[in-house]
């Protein structure tokens, strides 16, 4: 996510995304409220990160947050993808350059928690090495919707594929 020129833009770009797939398939809860209104305080700041894939007329077409909960663990969030836009490989891109992201930023783990009605997304998850582990693994989430909790222990040795930040 940009700063300086650009950064309202792309934190109402990352807002929206996210408001529209939640709105689709539960509701807007407190803890939505309070990340989606200031991203950069609760991500960015704290020494996490939001990513931003982007389309070839620069437009934000999905996003993913890194968001730093203590001794190297991020809990992996926020993560969407414009309707118009999926089944493209644009989600598998996001995670993949999250997972780099989360590496640079010194994290020994990833963790998340998702619901079973997103189907695709689990399995994206699952197949990017995410494993499914009880709910007090992952310690309290805000989010009455999350019933699928995973996590990912990071090998700071091997390499993922680049994110083209791009996609066309």
């Amino acid at each position: 996510m940009r700063t300086g020129a650009g950064a309202d833009a792309d934190a109402s770009a990352f807002s929206r995304l996210n408001e529209e797939w939640i709105k689709a398939f539960f509701t807007l809860e407190a803890k939505d409220r309070e990340t989606l209104a200031d991203p950069f305080g609760r991500y960015i700041e704290p020494g996490g990160d939001v990513l931003l894939a982007r389309d070839g007329g620069n437009r934000v077409i999905g996003c993913v947050a890194l968001e730093p909960t203590g001794e190297g663990v991020f809990e992996l969030s926020k993560m969407a993808v414009s309707p118009a836009e999926r089944g493209r490989g644009i989600g598998r891109l996001l995670l993949e350059a999250a997972i780099e992201r989360a590496r640079e930023l010194g994290a020994s783990s990833l963790f998340l928690g998702s619901n079973r009605r997103l189907t695709a997304a689990v399995r994206l998850y699952e197949s990017a090495g995410f494993r499914h582990v009880p709910r007090d693994r992952v310690g309290p989430l805000p989010y009455a919707r999350a019933n699928v909790f995973m996590e990912l222990s990071l090998d700071h040795a091997g390499a993922q594929a680049p994110f083209a930040h791009r996609v066309s």
